[in-house]
């Protein structure tokens, strides 16, 4: 089996993690695997895997040049995929298959496809990508999504998939550690409310900002807010700053931090926020790192949108709020901020709540079993 990626370690993000777990878990099933992925530095590849790791030479972008070394990559390599299972786990690897599917004798005896979610709206927007997505959904043997929302929304698009769609769901990754559960830990008089994403406008730090701005003064001076993730090409993180500058409120931004310097950061805080939003042809599709904070024992806030009500559970793990509605967002947060019983509530649920799925079962789910897992 093969597996091509542009999303992978040592790249940070929710789809780098599912591609990696799912690789992990397809090896102890006894698939013999291969992985293809984007360069990286020379200290990206010390990390030992338990399968055969091929640093292709791109940056795992999807720009051109690099659509086109991967497309010159498979070609060079077609008689080893042709009779082998190739799975595309992200949107890159598909684009390129997309070009190549009409070559006389390309196609892998078994073509697997997961789909997240903007994507899918991409590929939907332009005639010629709809019409090459929908064939390369045609030749596809076995689809998967991670959400009952991403699945509503390729079947909306491309109802062609409706009938090989299976539902993959995410889980913690292999190597998540948390501390111990402390029950009744004495409540601190500080908040600390954390966002872990790559700083875009997709992830909403900014409405994050700006309802713990309109709490009121008391419990606005409990709290600090901290931000970990990298930033993004559309000039978001100056806004950020310049907002946190305009405020009273104390705003860390600690940038990309490593596996085991985030457990603790988790481990600090008491609140963990993602408020993400529509932004364009991008979607929210689940967000692994929900999981990950519940694990962690923190009650999340959130916007109710997209799959997002898949990873968080209204009422029980954490808050849902419309994302048009900031009064909602700022009470929210003063609701948790006030009530250190309810965040203790929230966050021994989630722990609970976040080891429901295991990776195991969404590979069997992908590469074996043919139980229909989907439900509207």
């Amino acid at each position: 089996m093969f597996l091509i990626t542009h999303e992978f370690h040592p790249r940070h993000g929710g789809i780098a993690t599912f591609t990696e777990e799912i690789a992990r878990a397809a090896v102890g099933m006894g698939y013999d695997l291969e992985v293809w992925a984007q360069a990286a530095p020379l200290e990206g590849d010390q990390k030992p895997w338990p399968f055969r790791l091929r640093r292709l030479p791109l940056k795992g972008t999807h720009d051109l040049a690099c659509l086109l070394r991967l497309m010159y990559e498979l070609i060079i390599h077609r008689r080893r995929l042709r009779h082998a299972t190739v799975y595309l786990p992200e949107p890159g690897p598909m684009r390129a298959m997309m070009g190549l599917q009409f070559i006389p004798g390309f196609r892998p005896r078994r073509l697997v496809l997961t789909f997240h979610g903007s994507e899918i709206l991409r590929f939907h927007r332009n005639p010629l990508s709809r019409w090459l997505a929908r064939r390369l959904i045609r030749h596809a043997s076995r689809i998967s999504v991670l959400t009952g929302y991403t699945h509503r929304l390729l079947c909306t698009r491309f109802p062609e998939a409706a009938s090989k769609t299976f539902l993959t769901p995410g889980a913690l990754r292999s190597s998540f550690s948390a501390a111990p559960f402390a029950p009744g830990r004495e409540p601190r008089d500080e908040v600390v409310i954390l966002t872990v994403g790559r700083l875009h406008p997709r992830k909403g730090q900014l409405f994050i900002i700006e309802a713990l701005q309109a709490l009121p003064a008391a419990q606005r001076a409990r709290v600090e807010y901290w931000l970990v993730g990298g930033t993004s090409k559309e000039n978001y993180e100056p806004r950020l700053r310049e907002a946190a500058g305009r405020s009273d409120l104390v705003v860390r931004f600690l940038g990309n931090v490593p596996d085991d310097e985030l457990a603790r950061i988790y481990d600090r805080a008491d609140i963990f926020a993602m408020t993400s939003i529509h932004h364009r042809h991008s979607v929210e599709g689940f967000g692994l790192v929900y999981l990950e904070a519940a694990a962690h024992g923190l009650p999340v806030v959130a916007h109710a949108v997209g799959g997002v009500p898949e990873a968080v559970v209204d009422g029980v793990t954490g808050l849902l709020v419309p994302p048009a509605d900031r009064p909602a967002l700022t009470a929210a947060f003063a609701r948790l901020i006030a009530d250190p019983e309810l965040r203790h509530k929230f966050g021994a649920a989630g722990r609970e709540w976040a080891r429901k799925n295991s990776w195991v079962r969404s590979a069997d789910l992908l590469f074996n079993s043919q139980d229909r897992e989907i439900t509207d």
